[in-house]
């Protein structure tokens, strides 16, 4: 049996908490680390699918990207919403958030995708501390801009991906920016570091064509890319079990959270 304060402890060493951005949630935020635990559930979202499957799993701790508190509530009282929360503290489930810790940490959700995106040579977009920051600017082999769009699309298994370019341009790219989540405020960063084009959920209408009157194309492939952490952290977590001879089970959350899909 192993305490799950100490795979936190271990994860907090990879990705400590010191690194969280101004105003964000990471932590602890539901039930206690005191205690011995046999399963771990990673997953991107807290939702009602993925209590559903913790309880079913008899889950002991949950490591979760997104928080399931993020704005204030005012009670407990039993809804849609707040049932969430009660049905986790029913059966004492725990729940750890790593949010911006897990994007700016070296070797982390951003570097990750570059991996997946075979963008090399990559150096922080916006730095919060020296070696640490959000997103990552980087090169890759020269192709045209659609053809690099495709790629996007078929290494996160996307129904499609948006463009941002005015009048279908394709030119050829060789310098991609890309950053995990809601990204698109950080567009004059990539600028700055000579991208061609950027990757970032969630680009806003005006904010896409401020980029473009400057110069820079963009894609927006959704935040729910950001479901790599699952498959990421679990492996992480695997192998620090071996390591440490944990003797518990981790799970990646199979419930779909993705609120979006195209006809």
């Amino acid at each position: 049996m192993v305490l799950a304060s100490d795979v936190i402890a271990r994860y907090e060493a990879f990705c400590p908490k010191e690194l969280t951005m101004e105003g964000d949630v990471v932590g602890l935020q539901i039930g206690t680390l005191d205690k011995n635990i046999k399963r771990v559930m990673v997953t991107l979202d807290v939702r009602e699918n993925v209590v559903a499957e913790a309880v079913a799993n008899k889950v002991d701790l949950i490591i979760t990207k997104h928080a399931p508190i993020f704005k204030g509530i005012k009670d407990l009282v039993s809804s849609p919403q707040r049932d969430i929360l009660l049905d986790l503290v029913k059966h004492d489930i725990a729940v750890y958030v790593s949010h911006t810790n897990i994007d700016v940490v070296p070797g982390g959700l951003n570097d990750w995708f570059c991996e997946l995106l075979e963008i090399h040579e990559a150096e922080v977009l916006s730095p919060i501390a020296t070696g640490y920051g959000l997103g990552r600017v980087g090169t890759i082999a020269e192709q045209r801009f659609e053809n690099f769009a495709l790629k996007v699309k078929a290494v996160f298994g996307l129904d499609s991906v948006r463009l941002i370019s005015y009048d279908k341009e394709n030119p050829v790219i060789s310098r991609v920016a890309i950053c995990g989540g809601s990204g698109d405020e950080f567009y004059q960063q990539a600028l700055a570091k000579g991208a061609d084009v950027y990757v970032t959920g969630d680009i806003y209408y005006h904010t896409a064509q401020e980029m473009l009157t400057e110069g820079l194309l963009g894609i927006d492939p959704g935040h729910h890319i950001e479901v790599l952490f699952i498959e990421k952290i679990a492996e992480l977590l695997r192998h620090w079990t071996l390591e440490n001879h944990w003797g518990i089970e981790v799970l990646g959350a199979s419930s779909n959270t993705n609120p979006f899909y195209h006809l």
